[in-house]
């Protein structure tokens, strides 16, 4: 089974400012990391390949230094990665990100073999949109399955998968037909530590680099920023509350501890009435 599972390189969230003058994110000097998120999908992934045999290919779009993350993924024992660079793909939005990452899931099917599931985090700690994974799904007519809590079962022979996906008031069962493309959640594994024999093959290894032409992407136009219609007019970071928390113990009593709760948060208390009535 060949699985492909698409990460980002991005910023250290805990390290990221606000520039106070233009209120755009500070970049120079802020470490980068393999989004949090993507860890979990790559874990599944190599999860899968271990019970039935087959390759792991990692692949990213970014600048050259985005090599690290995917070095960084070899060393958790990924088969191969791929680095989809190129300076068209400068400032690509969610849109033009789907298109660009589709069209390289295209050639590594054609050049490494037919992958029947695509991996994603759920979202990316830079953007939190959660849109280009199911953007790729769209653009190449998989079946999507997001928010995903654990994988239950793969039938290879009867082309079939089922997942416990995550949802607002419960968990829901799914099963649907392979190709698919996977949305991981948080906290649904732990990603391994990896083996010595892959860090020193992760450090050696010579990595597929593609620009546009590389990968088959004809129409320009709909990479980076002239294929990007979202424009950010305005980062900032928000304001910090000026009233202090505080910590109402138990012992005061339940009733009036929830008491105090309503008076604090007055529509918590109807949006709980209304979550116990069902409606």
């Amino acid at each position: 089974m060949h699985i492909a599972v698409c990460m980002k390189q991005v910023p250290d969230s805990a390290q990221i400012r606000v520039h106070p003058v233009t209120n755009t994110i500070m970049r120079q000097g802020v470490p980068t990391i393999i989004n949090p998120y993507d860890l979990f999908a790559l874990e599944e992934a190599l999860r899968l390949r271990d019970k039935f045999g087959g390759e792991v290919t990692v692949l990213t779009m970014g600048p050259p230094m985005a090599e690290d993350s995917l070095r960084k993924a070899l060393t958790f024992g990924a088969d191969r990665a791929v680095l989809l660079t190129d300076r068209f793909f400068a400032g690509s939005d969610t849109l033009a990100t789907s298109f660009a990452l589709s069209a390289a899931l295209e050639k590594i099917a054609a050049e490494f073999g037919e992958t029947p599931i695509v991996f994603t985090g759920k979202q990316t700690i830079d953007g939190d949109t959660a849109q280009v994974g199911p953007g790729i799904a769209k653009r190449l007519g998989l079946n999507q399955l997001t928010y995903v809590s654990r994988i239950a079962e793969v039938d290879q022979a009867g082309q079939t998968i089922t997942v416990e996906r995550r949802a607002e008031g419960g968990v829901q069962l799914l099963q649907t037909r392979l190709p698919v493309l996977i949305t991981m959640l948080e906290g649904t594994n732990e990603i391994r530590r990896g083996s010595l024999a892959d860090a020193y093959r992760a450090a050696s290894a010579k990595l597929v680099s593609w620009n546009a032409a590389d990968a088959g992407i004809v129409d320009l136009a709909k990479c980076g920023l002239r294929g990007s219609p979202t424009i950010v007019k305005k980062v900032f970071a928000p304001q910090a509350r000026a009233e202090a928390a505080r910590m109402l113990a138990v012992e005061d009593g339940a009733e009036a501890v929830m008491t105090e709760i309503f008076v604090r948060q007055p529509a918590l208390e109807a949006e709980l009435m209304r979550f116990a009535s069902g409606q």
